[in-house]
């Protein structure tokens, strides 16, 4: 009877083994995987998602699906992506849509989805993008002798008494997102070694972007808050903010700015030309250089393996996992606005 038992357990594993490959059968193929979600491979080793070796698999679609990251209000960034998407069109000969993400966790559920073809994800949601949807990072804004990036800067009001990093201890700090690089990954990665760990010595409010806690530093919502440096460059030269009302109490080394890419499962003629689009597009006149160009003028070519080195082992040394869980934790709910006092 226990010989039938065990027969039988090993018949039904046996069994549920056999569905799962079926149900996955990239899975059984796959020789790397790395930190990739199971639907997808990387035998090259470029830690992105390689692209379906089934044609049946790829993706062509009649009308291309673009979206900028939703750092500021999406519908402003639709303008001035205008003319680049119009290029993208003629460049793929396909129609190129506008979808206004509000939030990172909404484009790279987007991606996943195969809603969204092509994108620019911001820097620490790029390492989510590539593993949970199979986003493939091709380009970054820079300059022509290749410089490019930003910088986390931790700000607060010029009338608080706050100088360093350790006097953040007791204060209500605005983090962005749980994923973002400069906002929350990197502060929480670095600041130990500078006197303070956000949650232990200090009250985390996630604020859910750039501007809001610049903003809410501004209007003194927040006692300090770490935000990325061409953010609040971009907020002080349209006027929104002034530089001299705040203070900078810290900033770290270069980080890569807004990762630009598509979806690993596009025909690779596709692919080669969503890629031609980026590399060869003139930004001179655009909207897209008035917006951008004191710090970028063109697009360059970039490896997600090699810069993004930097951003993996900042979310490594912060034990981040990519899993749909952990996509879920990159929402951050909309507060109410407080109704003004008559």
């Amino acid at each position: 009877m226990t010989k039938l038992k065990t027969l039988s357990f090993y018949l039904i594993a046996g069994l549920v083994l056999a569905g799962l490959v079926a149900a996955n059968p990239a899975s059984a193929a796959c020789k790397n995987r790395g930190d990739l979600d199971i639907r997808f491979c990387d035998d090259d080793g470029d830690l992105v998602a390689d692209t379906p070796a089934d044609s049946s698999k790829w993706l062509n679609p009649g009308t291309i699906v673009f979206s900028y990251t939703p750092v500021e209000d999406p519908s402003v960034y639709e303008n001035v992506f205008t003319e680049f998407m119009d290029y993208l069109a003629k460049a793929t000969g396909k129609k190129v849509k506008w979808y206004g993400a509000e939030s990172y966790a909404a484009q790279v559920e987007a991606m996943r989805s195969g809603r969204l073809h092509v994108a620019g994800i911001s820097t620490g949601p790029t390492v989510f993008g590539v593993n949970l949807a199979g986003y493939v990072p091709i380009a970054i804004m820079g300059k022509h002798d290749g410089r490019f990036g930003y910088r986390l800067q931790l700000i607060t009001h010029k009338s608080t008494d706050i100088k360093k990093v350790s006097d953040l201890k007791g204060r209500k700090i605005a983090h962005v997102t749980p994923s973002s690089n400069s906002g929350n990954q990197a502060p929480r990665a670095l600041f130990k070694s500078l006197g303070v760990v956000p949650d232990k010595d200090y009250k985390v409010t996630y604020s859910g972007k750039h501007d809001n806690s610049i903003m809410g530093v501004a209007n003194k919502d927040y006692d300090a808050a770490p935000i990325a440096s061409s953010v609040l460059d971009r907020m002080h030269d349209k006027g929104i903010v002034n530089k001299n009302d705040l203070r900078f109490i810290w900033q770290s080394k270069l980080f890569p700015t807004t990762s630009y890419g598509y979806a690993h499962n596009l025909h690779p003629d596709l692919q080669r030309q969503i890629t031609y689009a980026f590399l060869s597009f003139d930004w001179k006149g655009t909207a897209l250089n008035k917006e951008f160009g004191k710090k970028s003028d063109r697009f360059i070519s970039i490896s997600f393996k090699d810069h993004w080195t930097d951003i993996r082992t900042i979310q490594k040394t912060n034990g981040t996992v990519y899993t749909q869980e952990s996509l879920k934790g990159l929402k951050v709910k909309k507060k109410k606005k407080k109704k003004k006092k008559s």
